[in-house]
């Protein structure tokens, strides 16, 4: 099944000359998804010539093909990857059972309904982006953008081929309907709100790809485990491409701030006005734009407690990524008590806003330890992780030490090439050192969702916590 058919209209390896049904159903959906790209793609470079990859194969090898491919000749297909005999549910009631070829008529509609969903994120991506090419950094830049807006189309036609095969007439209906929708329409915008998004510079493509495409590879691998076999193996080759996606982001926002470093350093300011006159994009704008496309991204997971996903579990449709290494859906038969907390112990408001204000520094000191003598100096003679007051004093000025002491160390660095120190050979931030201000940033937002999470569970109202940003001073942007 490796080997693609690349004479075919539509370059497959699903045999689909042996469907002639299937085949004239998607020939007829081939000319609008045509005319989608032509009006909503990348935007006056359809004749341009451009380094894109384009897959000759599912294996290794034959993925990643490149050359020389003008726009309009790249050929979208339908790829899934290698059939794997004997394969069997790994999960949810209908564990141990063979994996379905065809949807069950039970879970129709919920598969109808997710494949639709992860389709129309697809060509939505590719619309929010449509005007970025004429803005690109640069020529490697540009054509990442392109070999992104390609895949995201294959991904398209991925989804759709799982309608027309499998879904009949309702499935070719949705196929259409999924190149009438438009990111951002007034009237029949994309289903998820993260896709309506505008999307109108190079930074916020740079946090969407690393953010939402890291949603999106979460997904893909969710569904990667489906009891429907064609819906894992056309999701495990989306996945190949979708690595690409997320290295576009993380590359780009750490070229980003590892500039921004290297100009605060030669200028030797941290101004806002003074840096983006001096062409670099400040921090605090920065952190802005992650702020958003964080969260935005963060919606596209769901309610923590859903029944929707416990359903889905339950039913083989969806698992968890890497399902495999789970064990604990296997105890059915077994009984479980659960000790409920007497109040006392675990983790206060204070005892997390001390962890995040002294993360900077116990990070330092393995890494990079002259810079955490700051740090250090303020924990009153404890192990710098053992740190942890009630004092909003403390805590603020812990913060102020750590933000400080965290650039230094990345700027130095950064300016003398050497990676920080990896005593205990765990690889952390060896390929940049600017990583360790995204993890600051990706930590801290996390423990405000838990402290968020806590003030709830203790009778906060949304008024009060809505007060908080007006005289919590802690809560930091």
């Amino acid at each position: 099944m490796s080997n693609i058919d690349l004479q075919a209209l539509i370059p497959n390896n699903v045999h689909l000359g042996e469907n002639r049904q299937l085949q004239r159903a998607l020939e007829h959906w081939q000319p609008a998804f045509l005319n989608w790209w032509d009006e909503m793609g990348p935007s006056d470079f359809k004749a341009k010539e451009v380094y894109l990859r384009t897959a000759v194969g599912v294996d290794a090898s034959g993925w990643a093909s490149y050359g020389y491919t003008p726009m309009p000749d790249y050929r979208w297909g339908i790829f899934l990857a290698d059939k794997e005999e004997g394969r069997k549910i790994g999960f949810g009631d209908h564990m141990g059972q063979d994996v379905w070829q065809e949807v069950p008529g039970e879970y129709r509609s919920t598969f109808r309904r997710m494949i639709v969903t992860q389709g129309d994120t697809e060509p939505a991506s590719v619309e929010q982006q449509r005007l970025l090419g004429h803005t690109a950094p640069s020529l490697y830049d540009l054509r990442n953008l392109f070999q992104v807006n390609v895949e995201e189309g294959r991904h398209l036609w991925a989804m759709v081929y799982l309608l027309h095969a499998h879904f009949g007439r309702d499935g070719r209906e949705e196929a259409e309907e999924l190149l009438m929708r438009h990111s951002g329409d007034a009237d029949k915008p994309r289903i998820l709100g993260t896709f309506n998004e505008p999307m109108d510079n190079w930074l916020s493509f740079f946090m969407f790809t690393y953010f939402t495409d890291r949603d999106g590879k979460f997904q893909l691998k969710s569904f990667a485990e489906s009891a429907f076999d064609p819906l894992a193996r056309t999701t495990r080759f989306m996945l190949t491409e979708e690595a690409h996606h997320m290295f576009v982001g993380e590359t780009g926002i750490g070229r980003v701030i590892r500039r921004t470093l290297e100009v605060m350093k030669e200028l030797d300011t941290s101004d806002a006005a003074t840096l983006r006159n001096a062409g670099v994009i400040d921090l605090p704008t920065v952190q802005k734009f992650m702020n958003f496309w964080f969260t935005s991204s963060l919606d596209l997971f769901g309610s923590e407690s859903s029944s929707n996903a416990a359903n889905a579990f339950a039913n083989g449709i969806k698992g968890r990524p890497d399902e495999a290494k789970f064990a604990d859906h296997l105890e059915l038969d077994t009984e479980m008590t659960i000790c409920v907390p007497d109040g006392k112990g675990g983790m206060t408001v204070a005892h997390m806003l001390s962890h995040m204000g002294i993360s900077r520094g116990g990070w330092l000191a393995d890494m990079s330890p002259e810079y955490a003598a700051s740090t250090k100096a303020l924990t009153d003679g404890k192990f710098i992780w053992e740190w942890q007051t009630t004092d909003r004093g403390a805590i603020k000025a812990m913060f102020k030490a750590g933000d400080e002491a965290a650039i230094q160390a990345v700027q130095a660095h950064l300016a003398s090439g050497q990676p920080f120190a990896d005593p205990r050979n765990m690889g952390t931030y060896q390929s940049n050192p600017a990583h360790f201000l995204l993890q600051n940033i990706v930590h801290d937002s996390h423990h405000r969702g838990q402290i968020i999470a806590l003030l709830r569970q203790n009778g906060y109202s949304t008024e009060q916590l809505d007060k908080l940003e007006e005289h919590w001073d802690i809560w930091r942007e």
